[in-house]
Order: C-alpha cells, then structure tokens, then sequence
C-alpha cells in the first residue's frame, strides 16, 4: 500500500511518500523560520498562506523522487490536529481535494502519533511495548505504548512545554526565534557554577511537569542584571537553564521507565534532537542498562513522513479507516489518549 502523507500543523510543510512493502519513498520538507523570524514567533495566518502556496510543488517533488506517478497512491493521510486551526485546514482541504480528484480514501492523522511512531522509521525500530517521551513546543507528555493506537498518559506538562520554555528564555535572552536551537548552542559555552535554576517538580511523586517556573527564574536573572547582562553572562544562564530542564527530563523518564517496569525509551518531537538531552539520557541508559531510541535529526520536526507512516500502520490495521468521504474537520485540541484501535 503506497500513503501519501501531508503535514500542515504549524509551520513546516511536508509531504512523504510511505510504501507498506518498501519503506518510505520520499518525503520533502518547507520550513518557513525565516519567514516568521522577524515577527519573533509563527503568525497563524502567514503560515496557512505558505502551506497553500508549498504543497503542490511538494507533491510534484516527492512524486518525482519517488519515480511515481499520482494514480499509483492508495491512500492519503494528512495531519487532523493538533495544531492551528487555519494551517490544519489548508492541508486537510488539500489531501481531501486530491483524494476526490484521484478517487482515493483519506485518512485524517494525529500530529502526535505521528510523532510517536516516528522512530519506527529508523532501520533499528524500537518493539512494542516502550515509554515514550513527546516533547516539543507545543506539548511534553510521558505515555505508555503498547501498540499503534495503544497509548496510556502516564504524565504531562501542567503549563508551558518543554520546547516552549526552550523559545521563551531565548527571548528573554536576546537570541531571537526559533529559540530552542540557539539557547543549547550557547549554552555550550557556559559557565555550570554561576547560576543554578530551579528543577521545578523534580522530586514530585508523579509524573507530570511544570516549566513555567524555570522560564520565570530566567526572567528574574536576566532583569537584575538589565544593565551590564554580557554575553558571557547570557552564556552562563543559558547553560543554567539547559542543565536545569535536562535534569527533570531525564529523571522524570528514569521515573516512568520504572513505574512501568520497561527498558526501552523512546523520544520524540522537536527537543528530541537536543544534543544534551541525548547526551543525558545515553548516559543514563549506560548507567540504568535500557535501550534509548531516536527519530532521525531529520525527522524530529515536524514532517511528512511521520504522517505518511501513521497513516499507514493505522491502515494495515484497519483497512477501513481510510474513507472516501471528502467533507472534512480538523481538530486544533486533540488529546492522544483519545486514541484507540478495537
């Protein structure tokens, strides 16, 4: 079975390619940064403008790279929701528009499944059942999965995310947008011992999160030193702040590996690909003798691929998923553990 994939969540637009009996075929990727740097942050309604704009050439791209041609796709997925309203829209009237036009079932897809099931893609998959570690900007959750569609909450974020406290204290800093990124590069250069930040809930005995508190000890750092902050300083904090969240990823996880009893951990979503995170969660794996698992750097962000792949699991399942009813809804808040497959 060969699913086309469309991604329009947010700000990236990707389309991909999967094939049941070959792998993933192609995938392509837009990334509009650049775009929404200057305004600091995603405009909802320039990035639905751009999803419009990027999606058909991505499909030409992919098609091309696949050696395909559009008649041969079986089926489509495209990202239901979460995420904004106006760039979910784009991309579900797009797959359900070329599903009515080429005759083909679609399939509506999580973002967070598919970021879920992402490191399936990797030639060294991770088997069933596994913790697994969702955390980007949008969200950071702690889920227990035991199959495609079998997924139990074992804790989340009671405030801002993981990525999203990553975005807010580069700001603070100066470091401009995206902010995850910039704020591990220069934490690189710190100091360890000038500023220590708070773990918030890092000895609670439950699994959930709470970051807000760390952006905010930022915050009070940087406004007390307003008038001489130097970039050595600004160094020094940032490698405060990347200790202090890696601190509380990494035990929460340990935390969850034991609750549950497993030795596999995978994560996923944008922080995934931050190196001291990775770093941390080797060395503890090498310590605590379980099995860490990765998306590729490339499949970290948001993409095609993973829409692609979710879609496609989801079918081989249920083969009646997928319907060739083209009137569409997309679902800006959509709890994962809504999911299920009976």
């Amino acid at each position: 079975m060969l699913v086309l994939g469309v991604e329009s969540s947010c700000d990236e637009t990707g389309l991909a390619l999967y094939d049941t009996q070959r792998g993933l075929l192609a995938h392509a990727l837009y990334s509009q940064v650049a775009m929404h740097e200057q305004y600091g942050g995603v405009v909802p309604e320039l990035a639905s403008r751009d999803h419009i704009r990027r999606a058909i050439p991505l499909l030409e791209q992919v098609l091309a790279e696949g050696g395909l041609e559009r008649g041969m796709i079986d089926a489509i997925a495209y990202t239901q929701g979460p995420g904004l309203a106006g760039a979910l829209l784009v991309g579900a009237s797009i797959a359900c528009g070329l599903g009515l036009a080429l005759d083909k079932p679609v399939l509506g897809v999580h973002h967070l499944e598919g970021h879920l099931l992402s490191p399936l893609l990797a030639d060294d998959p991770p088997a069933f059942p596994f913790v697994a570690l969702l955390v980007s900007g949008g969200h950071t959750q702690l889920m227990r999965v035991d199959g495609v569609g079998q997924y139990a909450l074992l804790g989340e974020t009671m405030d801002d995310a993981a990525g999203e406290a990553f975005d807010k204290s580069a700001k603070l800093l100066g470091l401009g947008y995206p902010g995850g990124p910039a704020i591990s590069r220069l934490a690189e250069f710190g100091d360890p011992d000038v500023y220590t930040l708070p773990r918030p809930m890092l000895h609670s005995k439950n699994l959930d999160f709470s970051f807000s508190g760390l952006k905010t000890a930022v915050l009070t750092v940087v406004k007390n030193r307003i008038t001489n902050i130097c970039e050595q300083d600004k160094a020094n904090v940032a490698r405060a702040f990347v200790d202090a969240m890696v601190d509380v990823l990494t035990a929460k996880c340990l935390a969850a590996l034991k609750q549950t009893g497993l030795k596999r951990l995978v994560i996923a979503g944008g922080v995934g690909a931050n190196r001291q995170l990775r770093d941390a969660l080797n060395a503890a794996a090498a310590k605590k003798r379980f099995r860490v698992y990765y998306p590729a750097l490339e499949f970290c962000t948001d993409n095609g691929a993973m829409i692609a792949f979710a879609g496609a699991m989801r079918l081989q399942i249920h083969p009646d998923a997928a319907k060739r009813d083209y009137a569409f809804n997309v679902r800006p808040r959509w709890p994962l553990d809504e999911l299920r497959i009976t």
